[in-house]
């Protein structure tokens, strides 16, 4: 039988990081075991914007702001490492790249610790297993954010001792193959283990997250046979019961948080200390004053929503009010009543709604830095485009038209019909662009489509093919591994 924990899904983002869980209190007390996963969740929104990172502004700039979908706004010359990246200018020296770098291993570090003392708990292994199976999900997560910035990458899979820390398996790069098995690895063992979602806390990882994971990492690999399998039990309840949400931008406002359209969030909330939230995530992209209308900034202006996203949607697509805020020339009001006065009052007339938290109408505890909004990195929209993608690949047009027009029908917009293989692939990369945009997928989705540079170029940047499809391995990193560390081909 495996655990549930009975609490609410807001208890566990107070648990304290597990370092401080210690191994008599994990060999002696159940509940400690709880605890010390609890506290791996907060690796997910471990540093901040302009530092160490994983979920903040560097994240935002490295999925988000790199593709089609945004530039990266605020005034021309803010923040010359978020220009070089949106330019593709961006060398090994460059400070965000080394942020993310820096955050996610401190982020595998946390959950490495984690696993590293659950074996010692004197729960049944059926509730033990699912812990692990909570904390494995959380590694390969972190990992496969890690293989598609920056390919080949160290496998660090356990705590090493002081004196495995300096050898050559932690200091240079297993191959991108090698990181795909160790992700599939964790991410198989997390369905075996863990309870489907209607048996799982609020919030924390269950076996529908960990299939929908190990579908999209098949996707990346081009296993159409395992992400169709994968994406046909998730749909057909076989984890739980997952359906769309029935209006598009009600997903990213608090009362759509953990909706039956969630898979997995990163979850955010208030207590008294007001950080259980990634710091500036909110704030680092919301509109921004140009000095001339006399209201108060929401935010920085940075992750703009390109012409080219706006230009992309069909008439009559609700997505599209739901995913831009337009802020016009007589003034812009926001759905909690916030009125922006007009294009002279902002430095950009494109902001991303998917990012806003309303100050009025939504919970906070008074500091804006630390919004507490929920990232969404799983929904049931991205299961049924995958589940679409993987049946035309394998011959089944029809269950291929049958999901993308679930999909299609909720944003107002009539089935796709009477089209190639070839037109159909064309039209489920479209629709991912429109229906996941501003949620961190497009650069990575572009590269694996092999468009990345068709795209970016016409946009004018410089993305160079068999260069830019991944980021460099940060000069600071090579540096601290004595050379070891190899880089990325073309960087310097």
């Amino acid at each position: 039988m495996v655990l549930v924990v009975a609490v609410s899904c807001k208890k566990f983002l107070n648990e304290p990081p597990q370092g401080l869980v210690s191994e008599d209190a994990i060999k002696t007390d159940p509940q400690a075991a709880v605890n010390l996963v609890a506290g791996a969740y907060n690796a997910l929104w471990l540093g901040d914007a302009f530092g160490t990172d994983v979920h903040s502004l560097n994240y935002v700039i490295m999925t988000e702001v790199a593709s089609d979908n945004a530039d990266k706004g605020s005034s021309p010359d803010d923040y010359g490492p978020a220009k070089d990246i949106d330019n593709f200018t961006l060398t090994s020296t460059n400070s965000i790249v080394n942020n993310i770098w820096k955050g996610y291993y401190q982020a595998i570090a946390r959950v490495n610790q984690a696993l590293d003392k659950l074996p010692l708990s004197p729960l049944p292994d059926a509730q033990k297993n699912a812990l692990i199976g909570e904390v494995r999900f959380l590694r390969a997560y972190f990992y496969f954010n890690m293989v598609r910035f920056f390919g080949g990458v160290p496998l660090i899979d356990k705590v090493p001792d002081a004196s495995q820390a300096n050898s050559d398996q932690y200091q240079t790069r297993a191959s991108a193959d090698s990181v795909y098995n160790f992700i599939i690895s964790d991410l198989t063992f997390a369905v075996n283990n863990l309870p489907v979602k209607e048996q799982s806390q609020v919030g924390k990882a269950n076996k529908g997250a960990a299939a929908s994971l190990l579908a999209k990492v098949y996707m990346y690999r081009k296993n159409w046979p395992q992400v169709l399998s994968l994406t046909n039990e998730v749909i057909a309840g076989t984890y739980g019961s997952y359906d769309l949400y029935p209006t598009y931008e009600d997903i990213w406002r608090q009362k759509g948080e953990n909706s039956v359209e969630s898979i997995f969030e990163v979850q955010t909330g208030v207590n008294a200390n007001c950080k259980n939230a990634i710091q500036l995530y909110t704030v680092c992209q919301g509109p921004r004053s140009g000095g001339k209308g006399g209201w108060q900034d929401l935010g920085f202006g940075f992750n703009t929503p390109s012409q080219s996203l706006a230009d992309s949607y069909e008439p009559g697509d609700k997505r599209k009010a739901g995913t831009i805020i337009f802020i016009t020339a007589t003034g812009t009001t926001l759905w909690d009543g916030f009125r922006i006065p007009g294009q002279d009052s902002v430095q950009n007339t494109m902001y991303s709604y998917k990012a806003y938290h309303s100050r009025t109408a939504e919970d906070n505890c008074g500091v804006t830095d630390y919004l507490p909004k929920n990232l969404r990195i799983l929904r049931f929209a991205d299961v049924l485009l995958m589940n679409a993608e993987a049946a035309n690949e394998t011959g089944d047009m029809g269950l291929a038209l049958s999901s993308l027009n679930r999909v299609r029908a909720r944003a107002g917009l009539p089935a796709v019909q009477g089209v190639s293989q070839g037109q159909l692939r064309d039209t489920i990369w479209h629709e991912r662009r429109v229906e996941l945009a501003m949620e961190h997928d497009r650069f990575f989705d572009i590269v694996r489509q092999g468009t990345a540079a068709k795209w970016l170029q016409a946009q004018g940047k410089n993305f160079q093919a068999g260069k830019n499809e991944v980021f460099p391995i940060p000069s600071d990193q090579i540096a601290l591994s004595n050379g070891r560390l190899k880089q990325n081909p073309n960087y310097n």
